[in-house]
């Protein structure tokens, strides 16, 4: 006969069970499953999953490709375009919207015909974008101009801007409560910004243990903000590679996890409590976070990707992920104007991997 203390550790034992079960199957395979070719061989960036959608949208030089998540094919473009960074989409408003360094503005765009509708100009050199649906404004970070510029999505009108962000500006993520938070990679801060009055309401040191901020995604309900963390810095030894969990209401860092070099974006799945973090230095890779709990996080698994394969977009649906890259050939000799030169991209390398169970 069972006592009732056996019973209680069954039923322990079970709930353990189910609640490390989904993560082992909803993570446990992930690897390379496709590469979709892309023609041209412009540079790229920030890469955007419409998941209700069912668009995937990459930036690519003078263009933005749009591919259809289901199939993996060419549905259409948004041409015309110089220097493109992000996409950021309004489903509910049928738009799209680019940023790009020409020298700086956002170009409005139909979901359904791809046609531009309008084209505005913002700060010099904007990187980061987002879509905030409940306050229905595009927000870009200018790293020229060193500010955040608001964009009234239905009517494409500037509605403010908050200047002197005193930084490289990076990667946005928006709480839904009226705050934008953005990292400033080159001072080692993060802003709270209050998007509604456009004053900057607290700026928090992320050094020493998140030098360069890059990547952002947040936990909404949780109030948890994950950064991806560049090392370096000018401490000794040089600070490492990290993913960063801040919390939103404070700014203290809670939690932290060793990634890979290079990191440029990281998205959360807040049904799975999975974070996704895409590192495109050495041989590249994607490291698969779970959220045990708010503060606490445990590496699930490390997929080898490619080198240089650093910026990513999760399609929340079927939780496939999709990283931009290309083969890269010998960096030419260095020169006084250049004397770090990249590697250059072999013609016609450009694609999509895809990464899934």
């Amino acid at each position: 006969m069972k006592t009732q203390a056996t019973l209680s550790r069954g039923m322990g034992i079970g709930l353990l069970l189910l609640a490390i079960t989904p993560v082992l199957i909803s993570a446990g395979g992930y690897q390379v499953i496709k590469r979709i070719p892309i023609p041209g061989d412009t540079g790229w960036d920030y890469i955007t999953a419409d998941s209700a959608g069912r668009r995937l949208y990459v930036p690519h030089g003078i263009e933005v490709v749009v591919l259809d998540l289901d199939s993996g094919s060419t549905v259409g473009k948004v041409t015309g375009l110089k220097g493109v960074h992000g996409v950021a989409v309004a489903p509910e408003l049928g738009r799209g919207f680019v940023d790009a360094t020409d020298p700086g503005s956002v170009t409005i765009f139909d979901l359904k015909t791809f046609a531009v509708i309008d084209k505005v100009r913002v700060g010099d050199d904007p990187n980061g974008i987002i879509y905030d649906s409940k306050l229905k404004r595009v927000f870009t970070a200018d790293r020229g101009s060193k500010r955040l510029t608001a964009i009234d999505a239905a009517t494409g009108k500037i509605a403010g801007t908050i200047e002197n962000l005193g930084g490289r500006t990076e990667h946005l993520a928006a709480d839904g409560a009226g705050h934008v938070f953005l990292n400033m990679q080159d001072v080692g801060k993060l802003h709270k910004l209050d998007v509604q009055t456009f004053k900057i309401a607290e700026t928090w040191d992320l050094a020493p243990t998140c030098v360069q901020p890059s990547s952002m995604d947040m936990d909404v309900a949780h109030k948890r903000i994950f950064v991806g963390c560049r090392g370096g810095g000018q401490t000794q030894p040089p600070a490492p590679s990290l993913l960063a969990v801040v919390d939103g209401a404070n700014g203290k860092v809670v939690a932290t996890q060793p990634i890979g070099p290079g990191v440029d974006a990281l998205e959360f799945d807040a049904a799975k409590g999975l974070i996704y973090v895409s590192t495109g230095g050495g041989e590249g890779n994607l490291a698969i976070f779970h959220e045990d709990s708010p503060d606490k996080y445990t590496l699930v698994q490390n997929v080898k990707t490619l080198p240089g394969a650093r910026t990513m977009a999760l399609d929340h649906k079927t939780s496939k992920v999709y990283l931009p890259v290309a083969d890269m050939g010998a960096a030419p000799a260095p020169t006084a104007e250049n004397p770090r030169p990249r590697p250059q991209m072999v013609p016609g390398s450009f694609s999509v991997l895809v990464i899934g169970e």
